[in-house]
Parts: structure tokens; C-alpha cells; sequence
């Protein structure tokens, strides 16, 4: 069984600090600290408990723009087809 790492509360405050500050994921800045990411999610919750709404909430933003974008690219790409088809159609009829 892994030996269980004690960290320093400095080490903790800055590590979580670091997380909801920084530009990088959660779980890349844990990696990059050499934690598993469940305990800094745990520090960021015992420390930073509001800014985690606010990172949560941020990804549900962010994704749903996505889904927003993909929805319209996909609705454009759906009236492109329809013109191809159309146009193929009419130089199929002429060529005969």
C-alpha cells in the first residue's frame, strides 16, 4: 500500500490558489504538482470554495457556447449538402 504524503498547509493554500488562479486545468496544474487530483479538487473546496462554483460554472458556459457554435456549423453544413445535391441533380438531368 502507497505510503500516504503529508502536505504543508502553505503548500496546500498556494496549490489550490494556483488551480483556480492559473490558466491551465485543474487536473493538468495537479499533475504538473505531482498531486492527485482528487485531493487538490479537496483543497480547492476547503479553500477556495466559491471559486470553484465559478469554475464549474465557467465550463458549463463555455461548453454550452460550443454546443451553441456546433449547432449552427452543423445546420450550414446540412444547407450546403441540400445545395450540392440539388446541383447535381440539374447537371444529371442536363447531361441526359
Amino acid at each position: 500500500m502507497p505510503k500516504k504524503k503529508n502536505y504543508s498547509e502553505e503548500f496546500k493554500k498556494s496549490s489550490s490558489e494556483l488551480a483556480v488562479t492559473g490558466t491551465k486545468s485543474i487536473s493538468q496544474t495537479a499533475k504538473d504538482l505531482g498531486v492527485n487530483a482528487n485531493t487538490l479538487y479537496g483543497w480547492i473546496d476547503k479553500y477556495h470554495p466559491r471559486e470553484k462554483a465559478n469554475i464549474n460554472s465557467h465550463v458549463e458556459i463555455s461548453i454550452y457556447e460550443e454546443l451553441k457554435q456546433l449547432k449552427k456549423q452543423n445546420t450550414q453544413l446540412k444547407m450546403e449538402r441540400d445545395i450540392l445535391k440539388k446541383a447535381a441533380a440539374y447537371f444529371a438531368k442536363e447531361i441526359m
